[in-house]
């Protein structure tokens, strides 16, 4: 079972930039595929990008596309996400989360661990 524990929010503008950062502890982070989900206030949590455990294969939410970057590196057990072009809509808490599989890492009811997540507010 992973450990992961994510960083990096925080309040920006809109139109603005963040880097979150989930590091990962007590398992096969390089054999994990990670991704990142979002929940906002009264909404449900949502996938927003995902990874295959080489960073090779990326994939996205069509609202986050061309936006947000996902990436890792193994050495470091670190996984990121970098956020650009920040919307108020973007506003929520991101969960860093790691699935057995590529196949799981978008279904949030199929990931294995799940960080306390890390608060982004767009401010408009």
């Amino acid at each position: 079972q992973l450990q992961l524990v994510e960083s990096g929010g925080g309040l920006v503008q809109t139109g603005g930039s963040l880097r979150l950062s989930c590091v990962a502890s007590g398992g096969a982070f390089s054999s994990s595929a990670m991704g990142w989900f979002r929940q906002a206030p009264g909404k449900e949590r949502e996938f927003v990008a995902g990874t295959s455990w080489s960073g090779g294969v990326k994939f996205y939410a069509d609202s986050v596309k061309g936006r947000f970057t996902i990436s890792r590196d193994n050495a470091a057990n670190t996984l990121s996400l970098q956020m650009t072009n920040l919307k108020p809509e973007d506003t929520a808490v991101y969960y860093c989360a790691a699935a057995r599989s590529m196949s799981a890492i978008e279904q949030k009811d199929r990931v294995d661990d799940w960080g306390e997540g890390t608060l982004v507010t767009v401010s408009s």
